[in-house]
């Protein structure tokens, strides 16, 4: 039974790579630095995380994926703190949190379970691959060149600091895309599963055991309807193939 060729766009991180568990590690460190700092005030690692969270995700509400966003939110957070508890701010602890922060970017970049075996997968069968995805060009152009990447996407490749509604439909306008036969497969239900449903393509949620909140939104119900969830990048290919045969016989 032949499949109809598809169009098929790719997130990255904690998608094909992980990611959101490296911010994890650090923010960890970050919380046992705040709690020497802070101890006395009687401050929990859940203030410090409720606080971080907050600035975090408000900061890239407004200024979108820029890799500084996020040891700048953990100044911030000690800044905020700081302040509360009347204690003037020091700059050596500034330098020390914005090293740290940005010491996320410096971990080895590990693919997600089955990466390869999709993605060889979805090339044989004839799909056009596309990668999409937001933040600093420089550091996400590593991660692609270090996972050779290129070999799957070639030229198809679209980096963004903000990702959203509009940047997505300015890449399916300014390229040839048939929404009919185009998905975005990705993990966060704000930058990668509403743009697809507002932009009417095809969309598969790859839903994380643990998500970063700013990721995290409630989709109207109508909307929900036309999102396949997956919960394993490998379950993919059977999905497209369900649907283009669907569609090609229909």
């Amino acid at each position: 039974m032949s499949t109809l060729k598809q169009q098929i766009i790719f997130d990255l991180d904690d998608t094909l790579v992980h990611c959101n568990k490296y911010f994890d590690l650090i923010l960890g460190q970050y919380f046992e630095l705040m709690s020497d700092w802070f101890g006395s005030e009687g401050i929990t690692t859940g203030d410090i995380r409720t606080k971080q969270v907050e600035i975090d995700v408000e900061t890239v509400s407004t200024s979108g994926l820029a890799s500084e966003n996020f040891p700048k939110s953990l100044i911030a957070t000690y800044r905020y703190f700081a302040a509360k508890y009347n204690r003037l701010t020091d700059p050596q602890k500034e330098e020390q949190l914005m090293k740290l922060g940005l010491s996320v970017y410096d971990q080895e970049i590990e693919a997600y379970p089955g990466m390869v075996e999709t993605l060889d997968t979805l090339k044989q069968e004839g799909h056009e691959l596309y990668l999409y995805t937001g933040g600093d060009d420089m550091i996400q152009k590593r991660k692609i060149e270090q996972m050779k990447l290129g070999l799957y996407f070639d030229d198809r490749i679209f980096i963004r600091q903000h990702k959203n509604v509009e940047s997505l439909e300015d890449i399916l306008q300014s390229h040839r895309f048939d929404r009919t036969r185009t998905w975005m497969i990705g993990n966060s239900l704000r930058t990668d599963v509403l743009p697809a449903v507002t932009a009417r393509i095809n969309s598969i949620y790859l839903k994380q055991q643990n998500e970063w909140l700013y990721n995290l939104i409630e989709l109207q119900r109508e909307m929900q309807q036309s999102v396949t969830t997956i919960s394993s990048i490998t379950e993919v290919p059977p999905v497209i193939r369900r649907r283009a045969q669907r569609t090609n016989h229909g």
